[in-house]
């Protein structure tokens, strides 16, 4: 019998596979188009033949009967893994032991325990872990973290987190959506972890947080859809968030910070700054659809572009990605945090992950 033909690697490519073709995945599949000059998508995989062929006939890649037709492909470098949350662990084990870097579609896992089980995986077998949190990636939120770290806006004050979203009952009626089992969390690890990344990116973690969480009468779930949290910094900054799916149509995520030099507002895609001196700076996008509504999806690729962009670079450039598993671990930290406080009644630490 003959061997079987090893696929050959383009030059300046990198073969990607692609674990996971639900929902999450459309923004992903066209990044990988819009890239295609720096990868070739080796399959893409669901354990589901009509998920399979849905994706297939919508996007025109390349789909795999077998998960482990990827895991075993010695010319695939890296695997895009965008299952749910409570499968993470599991597959990102698996990962490492092929070989394969990861970027993993938020959040890191289901449970605490098995977010670190992530990052040790890949710390351990010396690969690369991206996380897909790609709000960092608006020309928005790059535009305010440059005024943080130049000083601009002086000493930071206070902050407020806001994400006032809706989801309808056709989201929640999928099985697991909004279950502890399936997906960790509710409001925080599901939908605000996008915004709460980028707010932790900004101004780090607080040292201490109190908090509410509550599941309003609008849905049968065990997590969250209802917060209310304070954080305390240890240089005298208070922030808090707000954060539900219960805001019907659905609203623009707002981060706000006042400093002594002046304050700054991002809603949506937008940025307003004024300064103390009178000046005024924007950036970004307005009316910009980011999919605080009830399609989660009605949002531009452009930023998961970025993500997987910056991904390839970190792969070609032996550095970290820009959102890495010890990066993505802080967010977790503070919704972990969030959720303690919330159902101790008092007041929680912190601390660096």
């Amino acid at each position: 019998m003959a061997a079987p033909i090893t696929p050959s690697v383009a030059p300046g490519r990198r073969r990607i596979g692609v674990i996971g073709l639900g929902m999450a995945s459309a923004p992903h599949a066209q990044s990988l188009i819009d890239l295609r000059d720096r990868v070739e998508v080796a399959g893409c995989f669901s354990p589901s033949a009509e998920r399979r062929a849905a994706f297939a006939a919508r996007h025109g890649l390349p789909t795999v009967d077998r998960m482990e037709a990827l895991l075993e492909d010695p010319t695939l470098s890296a695997v895009l893994l965008l299952t749910p949350p409570d499968s993470h662990a599991e597959l990102v084990a698996r990962c490492a032991a092929a070989g394969k870097h990861v970027l993993l579609e938020k959040p890191l896992d289901a449970t605490p325990e098995g977010a670190r089980a992530v990052v040790s995986a890949m710390e351990a077998a010396g690969l690369t872990l991206g996380v897909v949190l790609q709000h960092r990636f608006r020309a928005s939120v790059e535009r305010l973290a440059g005024l943080m770290r130049d000083g601009t806006l002086g000493r930071p004050l206070s902050a407020a987190v806001s994400v006032r979203w809706w989801r309808d009952a056709a989201y929640y009626a999928q099985p697991g959506r909004g279950m502890k089992a399936r997906d960790g969390g509710g409001v925080l690890l599901t939908q605000a972890i996008h915004t709460l990344d980028a707010f932790v990116g900004l101004l780090g973690l607080p040292e201490r947080v109190a908090g509410f969480a509550a599941t309003s009468v609008l849905r049968r779930m065990d997590t969250e859809d209802v917060v209310a949290a304070a954080l305390s910094y240890g240089n005298g900054m208070l922030a808090t968030i707000d954060a539900t799916t219960a805001a019907y149509p659905g609203y623009p995520e707002r981060i706000e910070i006042a400093g002594t030099g002046g304050s700054a507002v991002l809603s949506g895609d937008r940025l307003e700054v004024r300064l103390v001196g009178g000046e005024r700076i924007s950036a970004g996008q307005d009316g910009a659809t980011l999919g605080g509504g009830a399609d989660p999806m009605a949002f531009s690729h452009q930023h998961h572009r970025a993500v997987l962009s910056d991904f390839l670079d970190a792969l070609d450039e032996g550095r970290r990605p820009r959102v890495d598993g010890r990066e993505a671990l802080k967010v977790h930290r503070l919704i972990d945090a969030i959720l303690d406080a919330a159902a101790g009644g008092t007041t929680v630490e912190v601390a660096e992950p």
